[in-house]
């Protein structure tokens, strides 16, 4: 396999791309947004600088990884003599279905479409094209260049060779892949996704504050970062959305989404990238601070 398309030019998109272009693979990025491929590619050098700095890869290294870049904002143009597409476009199950429904109009039998869904159906992305076979979940953890995990997922007609080459495919990329079945929120965010909500519900019911809540869970249980602070670096709307898929999909209460983080996101604090969720972020400051709506 020597060409992937990936589709979507955000923060996973463009993680994904580093990742192949850096391991020597000619990489199609494909966005309908100009603006929004040359800023992936802007975050992709800056990665790549970092890596420099800290001396894990050479100048040559960059260069090879920026030279195997191309951008596409055609859909149809970009995974022309592609192996594997991987889809990562916006956490949305109307917007998936219709790119899936269009890779299958402008790809051969033999290619295989990924997507990085954290949370939707393998199976129902899969019954909208004609080779469900070929069809399979890589979910990778973000930041894509940093963290090791591979999320491998099965739809339930998904064929024993894909899903063996994509795991082959993962570990080549340096990466640790793990596979689980197609059920809603598969293992990370089945596992994930109650825990944060319930660390919002602490907080929604005064149990404690936004640092205790998270102290707690980073000293008392080894965890890097607390919950909250998790979930506001994944983005709110995004935990949002795998929640209701969990609700929807099982229709257990346990998973239903705490009202404080449905008003949250109604609102429009959606976390790190839209300035405040839990916290306060700042461009260029480091430091942690609690949102002045929760002191």
């Amino acid at each position: 396999m020597q060409k992937v398309a990936v589709i979507g030019a955000g923060t996973m998109g463009n993680g994904i791309a580093h990742v192949f272009a850096q391991h020597g693979f000619s990489v199609h990025l494909i966005d309908v947004s100009q603006q929004a491929l040359d800023k992936a590619l802007d975050t992709i050098v800056r990665n790549l600088n970092r890596q420099l700095s800290k001396e894990t890869i050479t100048e040559a290294d960059k260069q090879q990884t920026i030279t195997n870049l191309h951008t596409f904002t055609s859909l149809a143009a970009g995974v022309q003599g592609v192996d594997l597409v991987v889809e990562a476009a916006t956490e949305n199950v109307d917007l998936k279905l219709k790119i899936f429904r269009e890779l299958d109009e402008h790809t051969g039998p033999e290619v295989i479409l990924a997507s990085n869904t954290s949370s939707i159906s393998i199976t129902k992305i899969a019954a909208v094209t004609k080779k469900p076979g070929k069809v399979i979940g890589m979910h990778f953890m973000n930041p894509v260049p940093v963290m090791k995990l591979v999320e491998i997922i099965n739809g339930y007609a998904t064929e024993k060779s894909v899903t063996e080459y994509i795991t082959d495919l993962s570990k080549q990329l340096g990466k640790v892949p793990c596979v689980a079945n197609d059920y809603p929120g598969f293992i990370a965010n089945r596992i994930l996704m109650p825990m944060i909500n319930e660390a919002v519900y602490t907080l929604y019911e005064g149990v404690g504050g936004v640092e205790e809540i998270d102290t707690v869970m980073k000293l008392g249980m080894a965890h890097p970062m607390g919950p909250l602070q998790l979930a506001d670096f994944i983005g709110l709307d995004v935990c949002l959305s795998i929640l209701r898929v969990l609700y929807d999909g099982f229709g257990n209460q346990k998973y239903a989404p705490c009202p404080l983080l449905v008003n949250m996101v109604t609102a429009g604090y959606l976390g790190a990238k839209s300035g405040e969720g839990f916290y306060k972020y700042t461009a260029g400051s480091k430091d942690l601070v609690v949102s002045d709506r929760f002191l």
